[in-house]
């Protein structure tokens, strides 16, 4: 199997569960996790192959991307509720899924010669779309807007790590393994350790 193959497989699969986690907490039905779970393994995907022109769009060209989230889902719908926090639960498989996401749209942006500021683009896209698509359609504030958190900067920074990687002429795995590593590091450092950035902090106008 291709590598950027595996990688959509694995980011599809892992972003499904946090879909279908959160159509837990907001107690659906079996139909509705499925579409929480599809909705968020293949929005990053999806927005990716189509600012790409890749024809077809990968879960269109290969539906068992779909089967994968609808997995996840029934998973999801008959052990949940053995999970003692949820959210928590949510909080690390998306910077699981984050990391493997941003590695897979990167690589093939890479793959396929694309400047380096697409390249950029289409990592964070790839990791940024789907779980906000989530969060939007829950009615939640989205995760990657969490005020301080790194989130995006997680996904540029992997991005980094795959764009570094071409240059030094290094193989796509270990491009793909530096991002995925990168990306996911700095987003668990964020939940565990406090990792922040600097937020902008308004004033009162100079009179």
């Amino acid at each position: 199997m291709p590598l950027v193959q595996l990688l959509d497989y694995a980011s599809v699969l892992i972003f499904a569960l946090t879909g279908a986690l959160v159509a837990s907490r907001a107690q659906l039905d079996l139909i509705g996790f499925a579409f929480f779970a599809c909705l968020t393994g293949v929005g990053g995907g999806t927005l990716r192959d189509v600012l790409l022109d890749r024809n077809p769009v990968f879960w269109i060209g290969n539906p068992t991307y779909l089967l994968v989230g609808c997995g996840a889902a029934i998973a999801v719908f008959f052990t949940a509720h053995r999970l003692e926090s949820r959210y928590t639960a949510i909080l690390w498989l998306d910077a699981l899924a984050l990391g493997v996401a941003v590695a897979a749209g990167s690589s093939i942006a890479a793959g396929l010669d694309h400047h380096p500021i697409i390249v950029l683009v289409m990592g964070i896209a790839t990791g940024c779309a789907g779980g906000l698509a989530r969060d939007v359609v829950a009615n939640e504030v989205p995760l990657v807007l969490k005020q301080g958190e790194l989130y995006v900067t997680c996904a540029l920074a992997g991005s980094l790590a795959t764009v570094g990687a071409q240059v030094l002429d290094l193989s796509p795995a270990i491009g793909a393994v530096t991002c995925a590593a990168v990306t996911f590091g700095l987003r668990a450092g964020s939940i565990g350790l406090g990792w922040r950035l600097p937020v902008y902090k308004p004033r009162p106008p100079r009179m």
